[in-house]
């Protein structure tokens, strides 16, 4: 390795041929590095090198190792590209290589340099400094090693590895068929945080399912590493679209709702029993298969009237009120016609046609609506008509409805309550809810708390550390 240039100055920077660095605006607190005046440009170690954002303002995100031979400790960072160059390697190889710019702090001393990105892979340092990242007033002695202070890969282990991510430019996928006000709310206020937002059609997604290099494909291409994926999953496809959510989750990307969570709250009756057992209250509820028990099927819920439900029915419909017992025999005689699968409930007169929009995010109700039914109907949903208005919610409400999004796992849901005489009483856990209605009607922001969520959830996570060999 080459000298540079000897500065004798007190307040030269000393530096061996290998230092510890931190890179904080890329969330890297403590790199080792070897500092290489043969070589012109500085070079990190990076894998999953790809390219997004906008033409004007092209970002690349990529993954860290920060640790030598702990592949397991991958740091996700993201910067602006501000150069492709072409770099020639000391083993004589040429490739085009992307450049960006971050801060490098050595010791008490913070300079902006500029870094490419490159597969560094089997090297024993995962950074190289360059004379260009040196600058001037530094002295570089390839005899020393370590003559800044030292810093420890111990932080990687513990939680501030979070707390030293920055916020940075986030790629992100909402999952959605349809171009709605939830839609584009998502997309405007992702865009207004400076994050990358694309809109992926679910039923066009097409997976490639093996044990080592799993994929999600769309368009003829294979979609690349998304930092989040927003699902906005319709009841009709369900089943494909969880489906495609297990693919990125496979992959590891953070999915706001989980697949599993989605599917529970989607079927009825296996949403009902995730209710009941964590004693979320509900009105009665009852199913069965064979039409032999369609007497004691209604009689376990009570006397009429009473709510039949099919377990596929969303924004109400689907929901058939039966007034009496004989009516309500009738109904469900015409549903099993139809080989249709119905739950049936106790009906909640007190409820008076109303019921409470509860949207949790994060474990936290951000906002609270009441819907109303038009026209005396007993359903209240604003798809077939109802109207909202903003509503103080009870103590009560806001940990029950708290509980129900916890209890399906969802980072983001719709819980419906009732007000009963007995206390709350939870209708359904919508994995999918809208924005519009509840946004218009309480006056919040209810998709900012959501991006703080995922902006939180997105920041890498600390690794366990490798006992050692030898017995203790």
């Amino acid at each position: 390795m080459d000298d540079t240039t000897q500065d004798d100055s007190p307040n030269a920077l000393r530096l061996g041929w290998e230092e510890w660095v931190s890179l904080p605006d890329l969330g890297l607190p403590a790199l080792k590095v070897k500092v290489d005046t043969g070589a012109r440009t500085s070079a990190l170690h990076a894998t999953d090198i790809e390219t997004f954002g906008r033409a004007e303002k092209p970002q690349v995100r990529f993954t860290v190792h920060p640790i030598p031979g702990r592949d397991d400790l991958a740091i996700p960072c993201s910067a602006e590209i501000i150069d492709r160059r072409e770099v020639t390697s000391s083993n004589g190889e040429t490739e085009m290589r992307y450049v960006i710019r971050t801060n490098l702090a050595v010791g008490d001393t913070t300079r902006e340099i500029e870094l490419t990105l490159t597969d560094r892979r089997g090297m024993q340092s995962h950074m190289l400094l360059g004379r260009q990242a040196l600058g001037e007033n530094v002295t570089v002695v390839p005899g020393d090693k370590f003559c800044q202070p030292e810093l420890s890969y111990e932080v990687y282990h513990s939680a501030k590895v979070r707390k030293a991510a920055p916020n940075r430019v986030l790629r992100i996928a909402v999952l959605s068929r349809e171009d709605n006000y939830s839609t584009r709310r998502l997309v405007e206020e992702g865009e207004k945080r400076g994050h990358a937002v694309e809109v992926i059609d679910t039923a066009r997604c097409y997976m490639a399912i093996n044990a080592l290099a799993p994929e999600v494909h769309y368009d003829g291409k294979r979609l690349p590493r998304y930092d989040a994926v927003i699902p906005r999953i319709g009841a009709s496809i369900t089943a494909y679209g969880t489906a495609v959510i297990r693919q990125f989750e496979t992959v590891g990307t953070f999915s706001v709702n989980s697949s599993a969570g989605i599917t529970a709250s989607r079927d009825k009756l296996h949403a009902h029993q995730v209710l009941a057992r964590n004693k979320i209250g509900m009105p009665a509820t009852a199913f069965a298969n064979s039409p032999k028990d369609t007497g004691n099927l209604v009689g376990l819920v009570g006397s009429a009237p009473l709510i039949v439900k099919l377990l596929e029915s969303t924004q109400g419909r689907g929901v058939v009120l039966a007034e009496t017992r004989k009516a309500a025999e009738s109904v469900i005689s015409a549903f099993r016609g139809l080989r249709a699968n119905f739950l049936v409930q106790n009906f909640v007169k007190e409820a008076a046609g109303e019921d409470i929009r509860c949207l949790v995010i994060g474990g936290k109700v951000v906002a609270a609506i009441k819907r109303s039914a038009e026209g005396g109907d007993f359903r209240s949903n604003l798809h077939l008509g109802g109207k909202a208005s903003p509503v103080r919610i009870t103590k009560e409400e806001r940990e029950t409805a708290i509980r129900s999004a916890k209890a399906f796992g969802l980072n983001m849901a719709g819980v419906d309550l009732l007000r009963s005489e007995s206390g709350p009483k939870v209708l359904e856990v919508n994995s999918s809810p809208g924005f519009e209605g509840v946004e218009k009607a309480s006056g919040k922001d209810v998709v900012a708390p959501l991006y703080d969520q995922i902006e939180a959830r997105v920041r890498p996570a600390p690794v366990p550390r490798r006992r050692s060999n030898r017995a203790e």
